[in-house]
């Protein structure tokens, strides 16, 4: 049995790290005062995330088809997926619509996550399908963020797809019709 554990090299880089050289009772009264270590030290997770019943949508999506969730009963449909109707909690159906629409809103981002800060600016559009009750959130692109004008609220609009699909909702966007 080892009385003494392994050293190992790597792992660390660290920063700001001022212990004194004597510890006497001036120096050891002094270590509140010390200011804090920073360890750099790579993270990594893995995440594991489900669709699970909007699963549908986002492999329409990939295979280049715009899927809406429609209620059976009074054929309330929503934009966005959604596997149960917000009103009577029954199961909603896949119903496949054409990706033209009409702009109803939108907002230019300046700012936005990691994965689009190199595309700032940028416009995000609600738009309006024919036949559907709720707004969808996409990208439109081929207007220029920086001369925005309330003339492209009813604009009408088409949908690509990624064709390089990332099963996310931005593997749609819209562009002027």
């Amino acid at each position: 049995m080892a009385d003494k554990m392994e050293e190992t090299f790597g792992g660390y880089i660290l920063h700001s790290v001022p212990f004194p050289t004597e510890l006497d009772q001036e120096a050891l009264a002094n270590l509140k005062k010390m200011t804090p270590i920073l360890i750099e030290q790579p993270y990594s997770v893995t995440y594991l995330h489900s669709y699970a019943q909007d699963s549908p949508f986002f492999a329409g999506l990939a295979a280049g088809h715009l899927l809406v969730s429609r209620e059976p009963d009074t054929g309330y449909t929503y934009a966005t997926p959604r596997g149960h109707d917000m009103y009577t909690g029954q199961e909603t159906d896949w119903v496949e619509i054409p990706a033209e629409g009409t702009v109803h809103g939108f907002t230019v981002c300046h700012f936005g996550s990691e994965e689009f800060l190199p595309e700032c600016p940028f416009v995000l559009a609600q738009i309006e399908f024919p036949g559907v009750n709720t707004l969808f959130l996409g990208r439109l692109i081929d207007v220029d963020p920086h001369e925005a004008t309330l003339d492209w609220i009813g604009m009408k609009v088409k949908g690509r797809f990624r064709r390089l699909s990332k099963f996310k909702p931005t593997d749609v966007y819209f562009y002027p019709a």
